[in-house]
């Protein structure tokens, strides 16, 4: 689903300081299949996991820039070992009751901690879900929620003996599934402390479910909305938008998957996009259904059956048992009041997702070992330099985390690094600059490939340099492919009255920019070959880090979009899991014990330089939307052929599709001059 659109110069795009925690690990074994298929279900359930059965050696060629023919690449394969068998942790999390000792010394520790960083005791965490949710960590002085934050806090909740519960509300998310399934995880890890989760919903969507119903209990009030219809994707096309106007896209597509190309020259989908698109639908819907039914206790069957009537009643949900009662907030706390004694005229004690996250780890004896593995998050939109509307933490800039990567390498104290993605891809040359310092990185240490929502196009390039590269259930990712596209606008001009005279000098001098006619026959031969030449360096690339032969990559490369269950079982990802996963095999690799902690130090931390606290305030204050300034931010960065994985919209048939047309038509033709 990667894209290609010509602007200006031949620049490529592949599209599509520090804290301290913790963290135990457990080792799942099961009896090793005799084949190379593999099998996956729910990844926070070790008994669904089937360990990948080979090992990958990767040969000096494979992170060789210069290109390499077919035939040679095949012989690097024949050459590499393919029966290897390599067994992964799980990661999954290991609740362990503290001892007198223990405890003694937390409560010591939490009677000398800061006055900002004091609980009461019997205090309910609570956590509003909504909207977006970067994968990035927030500073004090940035607004939004943060997945790193949100997954810690209830890592704190559990083991802190002053938290009694949680109280989670969940409100309409904008966050990909991959996300919804890493705080879905650690809900269900929380649970294992024997503290109480409640969850409560005002919309009923099916993210806000699938993340609601993991709780111990949910509440809804009786006027709540369901939407519990079904999944929809979209995809729009400009073809026609286009004629009216006078503008002809010339695509070259390489690739039957590339739908990028489609929603410019294209009126209508095609067999080869619907068929992804299906396929991606297929998996986020049974993974939805199987989620459910783990959750609930109900037959699979019968929660599509239940999704099938169109239910609207939130009444029905409680009838079906699909929530635990139907109450107004104030009635729920005054359960909890009732639950932890507290009298009724008296305030519920709580503490709030903002000051909690101030809690260190280290106070309640979470604080990690010796040994440190880096953690080196890169997410948004690959650039190679920052743009000048470029907001913190908003996007991937190659000069900034190469430096990161080179200060990893050139420290000793870190065994092992992870690196976090979320990104649909961007420049491709910063993607390769990138790819060259994460191998340097694999060189000399274990490095690891943890996938969040995408990681795609640029986002995929970066992960192959990893050693392992893990992936949620329902991480978009692959993407391996091109296409170009440069517009015609001679028609356009004709209706306007407008006029372009061009000078030039050279025989392809005007290939990139004479928009006022259509290419000559030897300059749509060149474009051509410009953009498979670009192809051909992504696949082969890709084919070696992942030691498979390019005809076997040719297969599932073509610019299609896979979830990351079925790039599993294609070669494409080593394991399936979030970032606790990627942590112990990191520790695996650096023959670390897993039951031995270690301390895991984020690289990525947010700055609070001035300008950066001023540009996140005026943000908040104007309300600038963040779509448009990312999009502002590349075209004053990058010029030329750009490849990123196309935007795919999964909704809820309900609340959003009450969105107007227009707008969405809009969305789609903004995002597509990226």
């Amino acid at each position: 689903m990667a894209k290609l659109l010509l602007l200006h110069a031949p620049q490529v795009v592949f599209s599509s300081s520090r804290s301290l925690v913790s963290v135990t690990t457990a080792l799942y074994r099961r009896p090793l299949l005799l084949n190379s298929s593999f099998t996956s279900s729910d990844s926070h359930s070790s008994s669904h996991i089937v360990p990948r059965l080979r090992s990958r050696r990767l040969s000096a060629r494979a992170f060789d820039d210069s290109p390499a023919s077919s035939a040679e690449l095949e012989k690097d394969q024949q050459e590499q070992p393919r029966d290897g068998v390599e067994e992964y942790p799980t990661g999954e999390m290991v609740y362990e009751d503290r001892n007198a000792w223990e405890s003694i010394v937390v409560k010591f520790r939490m009677l000398f901690a800061y006055p900002w960083q004091r609980v009461r005791k019997g205090s309910v965490l609570t956590m509003t879900l909504r909207g977006q949710i970067s994968d990035q960590l927030k500073s004090r002085f940035t607004s939004g929620l943060s997945l790193p934050q949100i997954s810690e806090n209830l890592v704190k909740a559990a083991y802190d003996p002053r938290i009694a519960g949680v109280y989670l509300h969940i409100e309409p998310l904008s966050c990909g599934w991959g996300k919804v399934e890493e705080i879905r995880r650690h809900v269900l890890d929380f649970k294992k402390s024997g503290k109480f989760i409640v969850g409560y919903i005002n919309i009923c969507g099916l993210k806000e479910y699938y993340l609601g119903c993991a709780c111990s209990e949910l509440y809804a009030p009786p006027s709540a909305y369901s939407f519990l219809y079904g999944l929809t994707v979209q995809a729009s096309f400009l073809g026609g938008v286009f004629e009216k106007v006078g503008i002809e896209p010339q695509v070259q597509r390489i690739g039957k998957y590339k739908s990028a190309g489609d929603q410019l020259a294209r009126k209508s989908i095609s067999e080869e996009n619907y068929e992804m698109l299906s396929v991606l639908l297929d998996n986020i819907y049974a993974n939805w259904l199987d989620g459910v039914s783990d959750s609930t206790g109900k037959k699979r069957e019968d929660v599509e059956s239940f999704i099938n009537q169109g239910v609207y009643e939130i009444e029905k949900l409680k009838e079906e048992g699909l929530i635990k009662d139907i109450r107004y907030d104030d009635e729920v706390i005054s359960m909890l009041k009732e639950r932890l004694g507290v009298e009724k005229d008296k305030k519920l004690p709580t503490v709030d997702y903002k000051k909690y996250s101030g809690v260190k780890k280290s106070t309640l004896g979470l604080s990690g070992g010796r040994d440190q593995i880096a953690i080196i998050r890169a997410g948004g939109s690959i650039s190679r330099v920052k743009g000048p509307l470029s907001t913190p933490g908003s996007s991937i800039v190659a000069e900034q985390l190469i430096e990161k990567i080179r200060s990893v390498r050139e420290n000793k104290k870190y065994k092992a690094a992870v690196i976090r993605i979320d990104s649909p891809g961007g420049d491709a040359l910063a993607s390769d600059l990138m790819w060259r310092e994460i191998k340097l990185l694999a060189e000399t240490k274990p490095v690891i490939a943890s996938m969040s929502d995408v990681a795609a196009s640029g986002g995929y390039y970066m992960a192959m340099a990893a050693n392992t590269i893990v992936a949620e259930n329902l991480t978009l990712t692959g993407s391996i492919g091109v296409v170009t596209a440069r517009f015609t606008l001679a028609k356009l001009y004709e209706k306007i009255g407008f006029n372009k005279e061009t000078i030039s000098r050279g025989k392809y001098a005007e290939l990139l920019g004479a928009e006022e006619r259509p290419f000559k026959p030897e300059e749509a031969e060149l474009f051509g070959k410009s953009a498979q030449h670009a192809y051909q360096l992504f696949r082969n690339k890709a084919a070696l880090s992942r030691s498979m032969p390019v005809d076997k990559m040719e297969e599932v490369a073509q610019g299609r979009v896979w979830t990351g269950k079925d790039a599993h079982s294609r070669g494409l990802v080593d394991a399936l899991g979030g970032l606790s996963r990627a942590i112990a095999i990191a520790k695996q690799k650096a023959n670390i014990p897993l039951d031995k902690k270690v301390t895991l130090v984020e690289v990525s931390r947010p700055s609070t330089s001035l300008p950066d606290i001023l540009s996140g305030i005026g943000s908040s204050v104007i309300g600038v939307d963040r779509t448009l300034k990312g999009l502002l931010d590349e075209l004053t960065v990058s010029e030329g052929v750009q490849a990123r994985m196309d935007g795919i919209m999964f909704q809820q048939i309900g609340r959003d599709s009450l969105a107007s047309p227009i707008i969405d038509l809009l969305k789609d033709y903004l995002s597509s001059l990226r």
